[in-house]
C-alpha cells in the first residue's frame, strides 16, 4: 500500500454478533447450526473500509468506537471471508492482530438485508479492483487490446434507399425560383378596375349679387360647373336677410366660384350664373 492512499468507508451496520466456531472437520464448509447462536461472544458495530485494493472488516464498539477485531480482505470470494452453507445471514471471517497471528470467527446479522449489504459492498469493491487492473494493463500495452474492425466482411453488402430520401426532401418544400423576364425587368400586373375615380366636391349654397339663393354643384361626369341655377322662391328680400347666412354667403360681392382659373378667370365654355 502507498502512504498517499486514503481510506474510504464502504458499508456500516449498527449491529453484528460474533461467535466462536468449532474447527472445520471436513471440506464441506461451515454450518451456522453448529454454533451457539443464542449466546454470541460479542456484539457491536461492523464497518467495512477500503484503502487501495484491500478492504478491511472492522468490528468496533457501538458507543466508544474502540476496535475489537479487524479482518483484512485482499480477495473476495476467498479464504478471508466465507459464507456458511445453511444460512445467508452468517459468515466466517479471518481476523489478524497485526503481529502475524490469525483466527477464524463467525459473524451474523439479525436482519437479512444487512447481510445482503455486507456481501454486495465487498463484491462492488473487488469488481472495481479488477477494472483498475485491466485499465492498467491496457495502458501499458495498448496494441494488445481488441481492435475495432469497421470494414465489410467478404460477401457483405449494404443497401441505400435513395427514393425515400428524395421524397423527404420534396416534402420539406423548397422555395420556387421566380421566372426571369425576357427584358431583364419584371413588371407588376395592373391593379384591378379599369376606370379612375373622380373626386366630386360637396354641393355649395351661395347668394348671387341680387340677393337670390343660388345652388351650384359640379356635374359628376365632367369637371365644369353647370349653367342651371335654382332660385329659391323666398317671400321677400327681408326674409332672406332674416335668415342666417351660411359661411359660404358673401354680401355685396360675387362669391368665389368653383372651377375658376388663375386670375379669377371664368371657364370659357359657359357662364357661371344665369341671367
Amino acid at each position: 500500500m502507498e502512504e498517499g492512499e486514503y481510506e474510504s468507508v464502504l458499508c456500516v451496520k449498527p449491529e453484528v454478533h460474533v461467535y466462536r466456531i468449532p474447527p472445520r472437520a471436513t471440506n464441506r464448509g461451515y454450518r451456522a447450526a453448529e454454533w451457539q447462536l443464542d449466546q454470541p461472544s460479542w456484539s457491536g458495530r461492523l464497518r467495512i473500509t477500503a484503502k487501495g485494493q484491500v478492504a478491511y472488516i472492522k468490528l468496533e464498539d457501538r458507543t466508544s468506537g474502540e476496535l475489537f477485531a479487524q479482518a483484512p480482505v485482499d480477495q473476495f470470494p476467498g479464504t478471508a471471508v466465507e459464507s456458511v452453507t445453511d444460512s445467508s445471514r452468517y459468515f466466517v471471517i479471518r481476523i489478524e492482530d497485526g503481529n502475524g497471528r490469525r483466527a477464524f470467527i463467525g459473524i451474523g446479522f439479525g436482519d437479512r438485508g444487512d447481510a445482503f449489504d455486507f456481501n454486495v459492498a465487498l463484491q462492488d469493491h473487488f469488481k472495481w479492483v479488477r477494472q483498475q487492473c485491466e485499465f492498467a494493463k491496457q495502458a501499458q500495452n495498448p496494441d494488445q487490446g481488441p481492435k475495432l474492425d469497421l470494414g465489410f466482411k467478404e460477401g457483405q453488402t449494404i443497401k441505400l434507399n435513395i427514393a425515400n430520401m428524395k421524397k423527404k426532401e420534396g416534402a420539406a418544400g423548397s422555395p420556387r425560383a421566380r421566372p426571369a423576364s425576357t427584358g431583364g425587368l419584371s413588371l407588376l400586373p395592373p391593379p384591378p378596375g379599369g376606370k379612375s375615380s373622380i373626386l366630386i366636391p360637396p354641393p355649395v349654397e351661395q347668394l348671387s349679387g341680387g340677393g337670390s339663393l343660388v345652388q351650384t354643384a359640379v356635374a359628376p361626369s365632367s369637371g365644369r360647373l353647370p349653367t342651371r341655377l335654382n332660385q329659391a322662391q323666398a317671400g321677400s328680400s327681408s326674409d332672406l336677410s332674416a335668415t342666417p347666412l351660411s359661411p359660404h354667403t358673401i354680401s355685396g360681392k360675387e362669391p368665389p366660384h368653383l372651377g375658376q382659373r388663375k386670375g379669377d378667370e371664368a371657364l370659357p365654355s359657359q357662364p357661371l350664373f344665369g341671367a
